[in-house]
Order: structure tokens, then sequence, then C-alpha cells
């Protein structure tokens, strides 16, 4: 979700890591897997109630602020330098705006007009768009008969979920699109980082550092020209927008990093599938969003497609 370390194919946001001291950690990976999804299933919520107080682009400021603070005391505590070459940053930027930058921003915007629920379920789309990039710029990655019936399937679900037979009635078309954009800017994103960015010698939490350095920088630049800065600092927004960077962005990554060192993308990538279920059920709950039957139902196809389009042939690695 956040980094330029996205999986070769699947829609995990970090690649295998060289396995630090066997990749194993204190935490059984399974409680880490939990509270991974339950992070980034509430994700969408802290957007929602960040967006309360403070203008969307600097609810996704504030986001990539916290999350860089994060990434760099680990940088600092483990004595890891940043990448060095000029062309690895360069990438890096690239990567910054369409794996944080944007979609980060798109999102925010988008929940200023619709429900968390509804963009949480946007968000499961990536491996969808991931899909028609490959069909498009991937020529060692052609699809399936399978996968192509996963992402016809996922956009059938998507239909459902907006509730097409009703002509899309009460669904924000903008806030809508705006969701999907953000899902295909980290396809895209992914796309680029596999294409550019591999073989540097730098660890992948001194390229994920780097790249959230990069992605608060143009957020900083953007957002006092595009939007008006805070007047006050309510403490739940405020509380939202901390747990959203610092938690979302920045320990989300630090868990899936050491959680794929040990159990491997594969395992590690259906962390992805719980998203849409943590945001509805959060939604729901906590902010009294309104759930009709075609909502989960059309999740769950959207869920069912996106796992179709991550088959491998048998003997294919799908890391």
């Amino acid at each position: 979700m956040t980094t330029a370390t996205a999986s070769r194919g699947t829609t995990a946001r970090t690649t295998s890591p060289p396995t630090p001291s066997g990749g194993r950690t204190g935490l059984d990976w399974r409680i880490r897997f939990g509270v991974l999804a339950l992070v980034w299933g509430f994700s969408f919520l802290f957007i929602k109630v960040g967006n309360e107080a403070f203008a969307p682009l600097y609810v996704a400021l504030g986001r990539m602020a916290f999350g860089t603070a994060v990434l760099v005391a680990v940088l600092v505590w483990k004595r890891e330098r940043l990448p060095r070459s000029g062309r690895t940053w360069a990438h890096l930027m690239v990567a910054a705006f369409f794996l944080n930058a944007l979609p980060f921003s798109l999102f925010a915007y988008a929940e200023l007009t619709i429900s968390s629920t509804l963009a949480g379920i946007c968000n499961a789309t990536s491996p969808l768009w991931g899909m028609v990039l490959a069909v498009v710029a991937a020529s060692d990655d052609r699809p399936t008969r399978q996968r192509v019936a996963g992402l016809g399937l996922g956009f059938v679900g998507v239909l459902m979920v907006l509730g097409a037979w009703e002509g899309f009635s009460g669904q924000d078309p903008a806030g809508t699109v705006m969701a999907l954009v953000a899902s295909l800017s980290y396809a895209v994103g992914w796309q680029y980082v596999r294409r550019n960015i591999s073989g540097t010698g730098d660890s992948h939490l001194a390229m994920s550092g780097a790249q959230l350095l990069l992605g608060t920088a143009q957020l900083a630049v953007v957002a006092p020209l595009f939007a008006p800065a805070p007047d006050s600092f309510p403490v739940l927004p405020v509380l939202s927008v901390v747990a959203l960077g610092a938690l979302g962005t920045g320990v989300a990554f630090l868990l899936q990093y050491a959680m794929v060192a040990e159990v491997g993308p594969t395992t590690a990538m259906m962390v992805t599938y719980f998203i849409p279920v943590i945001a509805t059920g959060a939604g729901v709950a906590i902010l009294g969003e309104h759930l009709s039957w075609n909502t989960p139902v059309g999740a769950l196809v959207v869920l069912v497609g996106a796992a179709l389009t991550q088959s491998r042939p048998r003997g294919r690695s799908a890391a």
C-alpha cells in the first residue's frame, strides 16, 4: 500500500527481503497478520475522521509525515543508510508519486463524498487493475484464462457494489472514480517498480524510507498551494491522522517486512483480502454507515475475482 517494494505479480505491499536471523521475530506471524489487516482496514475510517477537520491534501501529508518518521527512526536505530545513487532516487520519486502521494490524496478526497466502506472496497480492485496493466505492458506476464475470468468477475463485483442496475443511485460518481483511480495508481506504481527498481543493493527498509521521504516532500510542496492550511487541531482528527501515518503507513510496513521474510510473499499478500472486510465492519459499526445487501455480496465477488487474477500456472512462482 505504501512502498516501492511491491511483490512482483502480487498485491502484496513488499517484496521478500533478505531473511534476518532466520526471518523470525518474537511475535507469531499470525498475530502480526491480524494486526496488519486491522491497521490497513481501519485506515479508511481514519481518513474519514481526519477529513472532518483537515483538507484532504493535509490528511495525506500528515499520513506521509508520520509514516516517514517511523521508518526514519528505524533506519537510524539500525544504522542503515539511504540509497546513494541519483538514478535510484529519481525512480523512487516516481514510485512515491504513484504509490503514495497520488493514491493517498485521492482516497482522502474520495472520502469527502463516499463512505469509508466503499473506499475500502475500491482499494481491493488494485489486483484487477494490475491484471489490466499486465496485459498491456508486461509481455512476460501473460494472463491465463483463469486470470482473465477473475478480471471479468472482479469488475462485475464492482458494478454490484455500486448498484449499477439502479443507475448507481446513492453513490457519488466523482468520489467513486477517485477511489478507483487511487487503486489504479497503486497498480501503475507496482508495474513501474517492477521494471525500474531492482538489484540496487540497498535494503528494502532504506528504499522504502527514501520513497516515503520523497512522497512527503511532494505533498509538502503541493498541499499549501492547493488546500487551506489547518486553523485548528481537534483531538480526534489529529489522532486519526497520526494513527493513519504512524500505524497504517509506518508500522504496517515494518510488520509486513518481517512477515514476508518469515512466511513468504504469497502468504503475506493474503492480508489484502481482509482489508475491505475490516473497512466495512469499521464503517458500519463505528461511523454508522449504511450497508445494503449488494455491498458485501459485491465485495465478495471482487475479492474472488482479485484472487483469481493472482493465480499462476503450476511450477511458476508468484513472487
